[in-house]
C-alpha cells in the first residue's frame, strides 16, 4: 500500500510506522491517523511481524492533533459528526493499538503533546529520548477536557495526572521514566537503535506466549477499569465541546490559542 502521510520499514521481524509530516511537527491529519491505523492493521495480519514500532520522522514524534485540518474541515460539525469522526479516528484507533495482539513500543523525540502523547500511551512500552517532552495543554489552552482518551492516570500515576492536566506543563523524559511511564531514556542519537535493539529481544520470543502474556496484562488492567474509564472519558470530552468556555477558544481560534502556550524559544 502506498502512504502519503506515514512511512512504513520493515527491520527484521520488527514493523516501524512512522508519523511522516516533519515540516508540520507531524501533526496527526485524518489521512496520517487512517494511514496509521491501516498499517497496523497490516503489520497485524503479517505472520513475519513479531513487533510493532510507532515513530516519528524528524525532531518531533507529535505535536498532536492537526488544528488546522480540524477549523478548516470540521468546525461547522453537528454534534453527531464530531463525535462520530471523534470516536472513529480517536477513540477506536487508539484502542486497536490497545488491543494489538503483538507488542508495541513507541519511539520518542521531541514533541509528543496531546493527540501524540495518546497515541504513543496506548503503546506498551515507551523508548524516549533525552530531549523528548510530553505534554496535553488542552484543558487549559483550549477549555477541553484533557484529550479524547485519559490514559495519563493509568500511565503516570492519578496525582500526576492532575498536575500535569491542570497546568498544562510539559513533562521530561527524565521525570517520565521516574513515574513509570517511559521504559528507557536514551541519547537523541542512539534513540533508534536502542528502540530496534528492545523490539528484536521481545521479538525473539515465542509470539504465542507473548500474546496470551498481553492479553492477560491487559486484561488485568481492564478489571481495575481501565477500558470503562476510557469510554467513560470520551463522552465527558464531547460535552467539553459544548461549552461555553470552549466556544469562546473556538472562536479565537485552536491553533492560535496552542501557539500563545508555546514557549518563545520553541
Amino acid at each position: 500500500m502506498t502512504y502519503s502521510q506515514i512511512a512504513v520499514e520493515r527491520r527484521g521481524a520488527v514493523e516501524w510506522i512512522f508519523h511522516d509530516r516533519p515540516t508540520m511537527r507531524n501533526a496527526e491529519s485524518s489521512v496520517l491517523l487512517d494511514e496509521q491505523d491501516a498499517a497496523l492493521r497490516a503489520a497485524i495480519a503479517d505472520e513475519a511481524v513479531r513487533c510493532i514500532v510507532i515513530a516519528g520522522k524528524g525532531d518531533h514524534f507529535s505535536a498532536g492533533h492537526d488544528l488546522k485540518e480540524g477549523q478548516e474541515k470540521r468546525q461547522g460539525f453537528t454534534v453527531e459528526q464530531r463525535w462520530a469522526y471523534e470516536e472513529q479516528r480517536y477513540l477506536d484507533y487508539s484502542l486497536r493499538i490497545w488491543d494489538c495482539p503483538k507488542p508495541t513500543i513507541a519511539s520518542v523525540q521531541g514533541a509528543c503533546i496531546a493527540g501524540g502523547f495518546m497515541v504513543a500511551n496506548m503503546c506498551d512500552m515507551i523508548v524516549a529520548s533525552e530531549d523528548a517532552f510530553f505534554a496535553d495543554p488542552v484543558c487549559k489552552t483550549l477549555a477541553a477536557s484533557a484529550v479524547e482518551v485519559l490514559c495519563h492516570p493509568w500511565v503516570m500515576g492519578l496525582r500526576s495526572a492532575k498536575e500535569f492536566l491542570f497546568t498544562g506543563r510539559r513533562m521530561g523524559a527524565a521525570e517520565a521514566k521516574s513515574l513509570g511511564m517511559v521504559n528507557r531514556v536514551v541519547p537523541r542519537a542512539d534513540l533508534d537503535a536502542a528502540t530496534q535493539a528492545l523490539a528484536e529481544e521481545i521479538a525473539s520470543a515465542p509470539p504465542f506466549a507473548i500474546r496470551l502474556t498481553k492479553r492477560s496484562l491487559n486484561r488485568a488492567a481492564d478489571l481495575q477499569g481501565f477500558r470503562a474509564s476510557i469510554m467513560a472519558h470520551f463522552d465527558t470530552h464531547q460535552l467539553a465541546h459544548a461549552t461555553e468556555e470552549f466556544g469562546k477558544m473556538r472562536e479565537k481560534g485552536l491553533a492560535s490559542a496552542i501557539q500563545r502556550a508555546r514557549p518563545a524559544a520553541e
